[in-house]
């Protein structure tokens, strides 16, 4: 069976230990997380966990229902690629002299499309957004030609290209059921 890259996102409140609930369905079925981010959700008091794997779509369908499974879940999703806006950051921290010895900052800007955050006369720090691909290209060129000192990527953040949060709709349904609970409840009375 073919592997890929799938990205789960799971949506939950912010509860203590949830994290490791997560990562011990992984660890028991021996999958690798390749990245893991989590932040405050769109929807008021509900977090989004985005994990990046790769896979076959029949395990990660398991994945999702277990953890799905789960008392603090809300919910959680799968999604390829195709199916998402996704980016990662990078910081690069190089020597400044050597920098400068490479050619004017400015080229290194326009060239790579990246940010300067910080310029001192020791170091430089560049930020890349982009996709695994630009951002280890760069480092590559980077390393080979300059020399980093530093690197960091996040892990990757994502969003769906639906018009709104998938998590959104199912709350909606919920909110729908338990108005006509409610309705129906007021008419048997």
């Amino acid at each position: 069976m073919e592997t890929k890259l799938y990205t789960i996102t799971v949506f939950s409140e912010n509860t203590v230990g949830l994290l490791n609930q997560i990562t011990i369905i992984f660890t028991r079925r021996g999958l690798n997380i390749e990245t893991l981010s989590v932040s405050p959700s769109a929807l008021e008091g509900i977090h989004k966990f985005t994990i990046t794997l790769f896979s076959t779509k029949d395990v990660v369908e398991k994945v999702v229902k277990q953890i799905d499974k789960r008392v603090d879940i809300l919910k959680a999703y799968y999604n390829t690629d195709e199916d998402l806006v996704h980016q990662e950051l990078a910081l690069y921290k190089l020597a400044t002299d050597k920098v400068l010895e490479h050619g004017s900052i400015e080229y290194l800007v326009r060239k790579y499309n990246i940010r300067v955050l910080e310029i001192s006369n020791d170091c430089t720090v560049f930020l890349k957004a982009g996709h695994y691909a630009e951002t280890q290209a760069l480092f590559k060129e980077l390393s080979e030609k300059i020399g980093v000192l530093q690197f960091i990527r996040s892990g990757r953040i994502a969003i769906t290209r639906s018009k709104v949060e998938r998590l959104s709709d199912m709350l909606s349904k919920v909110e729908k059921i338990r108005n006509l609970k409610s309705i129906e409840e007021q008419g048997i009375e």
